[in-house]
């Protein structure tokens, strides 16, 4: 039971919120590294803002599940281009997948115009301020990330199959972006990944990105800096570190 009268126990859901993200977004990034379409989350992300952005500029619709809803269909819809896209012309879905996160970023930039708050809600997606989570954002990363323990169970993780894959990496980061930000999602997605990818286990992989996410929110909180991309900084370092040791030329 969380002691309200402790002055700092709203400092637990930014610390929920980064274990949650870190916990749903692991697991896609390893598929996403497998599959080489890295720059998925960026276009999913651009998705989602775009849909947002146009969404509150035409139908005014700024009530926060009508923003999580139609920024979940917009990132649905990404997700199924950026798979037609991947299954069609492999050989080009990274340049393909970059255009697409292009113009998804235009979108959303003319989206921002024509809405007041727009520049204001565009930033959050991008670099959103952990330590202001809300505590329902919380708790449907949360969800997310019991779903991705689900998924991931067994002998053939469910999220090899396409038809699991690319619908919910675009449900989770729909959900994860507009709580983290693009940057620290995209961060908590690909660090996992590349230390896996090393051979580094499971435990000491989310160990030390808990570590770095650790030092990024304490960072934040002592030079009064914005959070999400303290802990975007202090959890890619920590991505770069794994490239220490052999290169991938010498270790083959």
């Amino acid at each position: 039971m969380i002691d309200l009268a402790w002055p700092h126990a709203w400092f637990i859901w930014p610390t929920l919120a980064l274990a949650a993200g870190l916990w749903a977004l692991a697991p896609l990034g390893q598929q996403v590294l497998q599959r080489q379409v890295v720059f998925i989350d960026l276009a999913v992300a651009q998705a989602c803002a775009a849909a947002a952005l146009w969404s509150g500029a035409w139908l005014h619709w700024h009530e926060p599940w009508q923003t999580q809803a139609v920024a979940a269909l917009g990132a649905v819809a990404c997700g199924a281009l950026v798979a037609l896209l991947n299954r069609r012309w492999p050989m080009q879905r990274e340049a393909l997948i970059g255009i697409l996160y292009v113009c998804g970023a235009a979108l959303a930039l003319l989206g921002a115009r024509l809405d007041p708050h727009g520049q204001e809600q565009f930033m959050v997606l991008i670099a959103a301020d952990v330590l202001w989570v809300q505590p329902a954002q919380v708790l449907v990363l949360a969800a997310c990330a019991m779903v991705l323990v689900w998924l991931t169970r067994g002998p053939r993780s469910r999220l090899a199959d396409d038809r699991w894959f690319y619908p919910v990496f675009a449900l989770v980061a729909s959900v994860a972006v507009p709580a983290l930000g693009l940057m620290l999602v995209f961060a908590s997605l690909m660090t996992p990944a590349l230390w896996l990818a090393r051979g580094v286990g499971v435990a000491r992989t989310y160990a030390l990105s808990a570590i770095a996410l650790g030092l990024g929110l304490a960072v934040s909180w002592w030079l009064d800096a914005p959070s999400g991309p303290c802990c975007a900084l202090a959890l890619g370092l920590a991505g770069l570190c794994s490239a220490w040791g052999r290169s991938e030329s010498e270790s083959s």
